[in-house]
């Protein structure tokens, strides 16, 4: 669905892949058999889609891929603008939609992942009054593993996005790095967590116990269907030895510290 571009001036676009098993959150699996993996995704897109719906004044879009999983995706979220992710890897992804979210008229493209579902709607509130802000051109929500879960600019910056060391805990520090070299300015939100490990599950289960946390109706469900019936859980993998990641919008993320907040 496409709205009229006098609406809003800034766009907030979530980045998703198709929750197919075996396609998605492979790094869940163990505890996570595939199909469940598949359905936590799918779980955090529509929380994502509802917390994203719910801000005020902007154009939500939903930038997806595979190209032929249009349909789903229009089922999952009717009210945003539909945008198929293009590009050959996730850098390419992360520019090309910052470029076609500014074609279709947008003073400003904020763009966010789905691996954060407990991030508060305060932090997007926050990203969209940061990045019409004089004296920011980049804003950059980081996670504790060295990457980040959303990202904001009025410009397209292509270079921002190039060779860049995906899928380790350098991304965030080597993200800020470059953007300074570009002469650019960057303002970072508060830190949040990925879920991508069953150590991240753990936690995550263990943040919604407390009740304080967003209300990420769809997830919590999953979780709490989980619980109800522990005959699914398959042994948890070796998360200690395991590599941490890092990542952009859309990847596993990995533990760089976040310059200081602005």
């Amino acid at each position: 669905m496409l709205f009229p571009v006098s609406l809003n001036t800034i766009a907030v676009a979530i980045m998703a892949k198709a929750p197919s098993p075996g396609a998605v959150k492979t790094r869940l699996c163990p505890p996570l058999r595939p199909p469940e993996a598949a359905e936590l995704a799918r779980c955090f897109l529509l929380d994502a889609v509802e917390r994203v719906g719910a801000v005020a004044g902007i154009r939500p879009i939903l930038a997806y891929t595979p190209a032929e999983a249009r349909k789903e995706f229009e089922a999952l979220a009717n009210d945003f603008t539909l945008i198929a992710q293009r590009g050959a890897d996730l850098g390419a992804r992360q520019a090309a939609l910052v470029e076609d979210v500014l074609g279709l008229g947008q003073q400003a493209a904020i763009v966010i992942g789905t691996d954060s579902p407990t991030v508060p709607c305060e932090h997007i509130d926050e990203a969209v009054d940061l990045v019409m802000a004089p004296d920011v051109d980049l804003v950059l929500g980081p996670t504790e593993d060295g990457g980040y879960h959303l990202f904001g600019l009025r410009a397209p910056c292509p270079a921002l996005f190039e060779d860049m060391p995906w899928s380790t805990p350098a991304v965030l520090s080597r993200t800020v790095e470059r953007a300074r070299g570009l002469g650019l300015r960057v303002a970072c939100l508060p830190t949040w967590f990925d879920v991508d490990t069953g150590a991240d599950l753990d936690r995550l289960r263990a943040e919604l116990g407390t009740g304080t946390s967003a209300p990420v109706r769809h997830t919590r469900r999953f979780l709490a269907g989980r619980t109800a019936h522990p005959g699914s859980v398959v042994k948890p993998a070796d998360h200690e030895n395991s590599r941490a990641d890092g990542g952009g919008t859309s990847t596993d993320g990995g533990g760089a510290a976040a310059p200081r907040r602005r």
